[in-house]
């Protein structure tokens, strides 16, 4: 039964052999001496009816009253000695008191039993004894049950009440430690489930900053590339023909223009709501669902056409060809097959100035096919100096993003005539519609 220091102040707490509260040992020791003094005065009675030296009495009792200080360590050692000096009807605070002790530690209850049963069957055999030794009631005439019923009460008395309180306190502390317990796993549950929630959210900002690059990425660089292609043509040709110059500035200044509304209308959608205050969770989510709109009002597949048109008039020879009936497929599919077609053309500017290039599209059920492949860049035939692009290598990452976020299969590499090639396969992300009837 020993008792943790929550009294005690942090940094300063008591020990003293087995005991850990100052309570405790100012307990123990009041109810020892309180002990001692029973056995003393119960001694006393026992020398006179016996006839034995008050002090041969009085000095033992006394000790094994004392003995109720190690009831935290030893509780069964005062119980035996309790049963010990009962004959001389002595140790009733020690039987009290140890019953109750040993019933609130773990000891197995058959021992508790055990040693219970030997404390009631002592007192009553010796309450029997001492009222079948008592003159004024054997001249009473008291019926022959009263002395077996009163000394079995006695015996009764004196175990019971201690050992069912003990087991009451004992199930109350299990009580307790259980909930203890199952309050610190709750904690670390919930720091593991915390931890868990901080490396989704950190996993979270990390996927949606990588969708804002592709985004921006896919609405700047394609035509950013045009019209630095255009602008080196103009400085080639102005000389010589400034006519042509003039329609290429012309088309140049379109690029220019249909890049900034893209790239405002992008802005626009992600600025949207910093007019009022929102922690960073709320905003990470804002930014996704602009992200996720945009995405879904970009454009489509019938838009191809014009982003091959634009690239021939950069100068670049492409071919388009489209199999299969268009099935008009969900808007994500088809930003995402246009975006395939952007960047790849994008990547001809930049990578292989001058070579011609292929465009395939093909419907199925169910997907759509993207295919943009180029031929070898002629060692003679270029952009010139000027139209020289920058590349991040960013491209490449972002389509096969793109593709795998919804289920595709994207495949990119050079070819073995020394062009590249750009695959990718598109599930159709519509749910079939439910059949009437």
């Amino acid at each position: 039964m020993n008792a943790t220091g929550a009294g005690e102040a942090p940094g300063r707490r008591f020990a003293l052999g087995w005991w850990t509260r100052r309570r405790s040992v100012v307990l123990d020791g009041g109810l020892a001496l309180a002990s001692a003094a029973e056995c003393a005065g119960q001694g006393v009675g026992f020398a006179d009816r016996t006839g034995l030296p008050v002090g041969l009495v009085v000095v033992p009792g006394a000790l094994a009253g004392l003995t109720l200080l190690v009831r935290r360590r030893w509780p069964l050692a005062v119980i035996l000695v309790s049963v010990a000096v009962l004959p001389a009807n002595m140790g009733a605070m020690l039987a009290l008191v140890g019953l109750y002790t040993l019933a609130t530690t773990d000891a197995p209850r058959r021992i508790i039993g055990a040693l219970a049963c030997m404390e009631g069957a002592g007192t009553v055999i010796v309450t029997y004894l001492l009222m079948d030794q008592d003159a004024d009631l054997r001249e009473q005439g008291m019926p022959v049950w009263f002395q077996p019923l009163v000394s079995i009460l006695f015996g009764v008395a004196c175990v019971v009440p201690p050992v069912l309180l003990g087991l009451y306190v004992r199930a109350r502390r299990r009580l307790v430690e259980s909930l203890r317990d199952r309050a610190h796993g709750l904690e670390r549950e919930l720091a593991l489930l915390a931890e868990r929630a901080e490396e989704r959210a950190e996993w979270a900002r990390g996927e949606e900053r990588r969708r804002i690059a592709r985004e921006m990425h896919d609405v700047v660089a394609h035509r950013v590339s045009l019209m630095v292609v255009h602008a080196a043509a103009v400085q080639a040709v102005a000389p010589k023909n400034p006519e042509k110059a003039a329609k290429n500035a012309a088309l140049i200044g379109d690029m220019g223009r249909q890049a900034l509304t893209e790239l405002r209308t992008m802005l626009g959608v992600l600025r949207a709501g910093d007019g009022r205050r929102a922690d960073a969770p709320s905003r990470l989510a804002e930014i996704a669902v602009a992200v996720r709109v945009t995405e879904d009002a970009g454009p489509s597949l019938t838009e191809v056409a014009v982003l091959v048109a634009e690239s021939r008039a950069a100068g670049m020879t492409v071919d388009l060809a489209v199999e299969g009936e268009p099935r008009g497929y969900a808007e994500q599919v088809e930003s995402t097959a246009y975006r395939v077609v952007q960047e790849a053309l994008t990547n001809v500017h930049k990578h292989a100035a001058g070579a011609a290039a292929r465009v395939r599209l093909a419907h199925r059920d169910g997907e759509v096919a993207v295919l943009v492949q180029n031929e070898a860049p002629d060692g003679g035939i270029g952009a010139p100096d000027g139209a020289r692009l920058p590349s991040g290598g960013n491209g490449l990452v972002g389509m096969r993003e793109r593709v795998t976020a919804l289920g595709g299969g994207f495949v990119s590499g050079p070819t073995d005539s020394g062009g590249f090639r750009v695959s990718a396969v598109i599930p159709d992300q519509r749910r079939p519609e439910p059949a009437d009837g």
